[in-house]
C-alpha cells in the first residue's frame, strides 16, 4: 500500500503524477499514511469540486480505502455531511463527522494540490461495542483513533412540522 515502498527509485513528482492521475480519472485519490503510532487516510481531489476531504485515522489499509472510497462518491452525489451528523452505515455503527481543525498538518499531498486553506472532515468510526473514542470503554485500550477536531453539537432533527428540533 505505500507507494514508495513500491517504487523506492522514484521522485516525489513521480508520486504526486500518480495521485493526480488518479483524481483526474475518478475525481479523488486515497492518500494513505502508515504511521508508527497511528496509521490514518484522506482523500484528495474532492476540494476541486466545491468539497471537503476526508479523513479516518486508525484503521488498516482496506477498510480504510472501503470507508473513504464509499463516502467520496456519496459526497460526489450530493450529499452534504455536516460536522456532528451521524452518517449510517452498511455494516456497522454509525460514523460521526468533525471538522478537522488543522488540515494542513496531516494532509500533506492535499496541501500540495490545493494549499493550507482546504476544508476537512475527519469520520470517526466507533468500536465493535459501539463506543466512540472519546468514550472511556472505547476499544478497551487497544486501538488508537485520534479525533483531529473538535466533537461538534449533533444537528437538529426535523420535527413533523418541518421545524427543527434538538436532540
Amino acid at each position: 500500500m505505500c507507494w514508495k515502498c513500491d517504487h523506492p527509485d522514484s521522485t516525489v513528482e513521480e508520486w504526486l503524477d500518480a495521485i493526480r492521475e488518479t483524481v483526474d480519472k475518478r475525481g479523488w485519490a486515497v492518500q494513505y499514511v502508515e504511521d508508527e503510532r497511528t496509521p490514518y487516510a484522506y482523500t484528495v481531489g474532492l476540494h476541486e469540486h466545491g468539497l471537503p476531504e476526508l479523513l479516518v485515522t486508525g484503521l488498516a489499509p482496506q477498510p480504510t480505502a472501503l470507508l473513504l472510497n464509499n463516502l467520496a462518491a456519496y459526497l460526489m452525489e450530493g450529499g452534504k455531511p455536516i460536522p456532528g451528523e451521524l452518517i449510517a452505515t452498511p455494516d456497522g455503527p454509525p460514523l460521526e463527522v468533525v471538522q478537522v481543525e488543522h488540515p494542513d498538518a496531516h494532509m500533506n499531498v492535499a496541501v500540495a494540490f490545493y494549499g493550507p486553506d482546504l476544508r476537512a472532515l475527519q469520520l470517526v468510526w466507533a468500536d465493535e461495542r459501539g463506543h466512540q473514542p472519546w468514550c472511556p470503554e472505547f476499544s478497551g485500550g487497544r486501538v488508537r483513533q485520534p479525533v483531529l477536531g473538535l466533537r461538534a453539537e449533533r444537528p437538529p432533527l426535523p420535527s413533523r412540522d418541518g421545524r427543527h428540533r434538538r436532540r
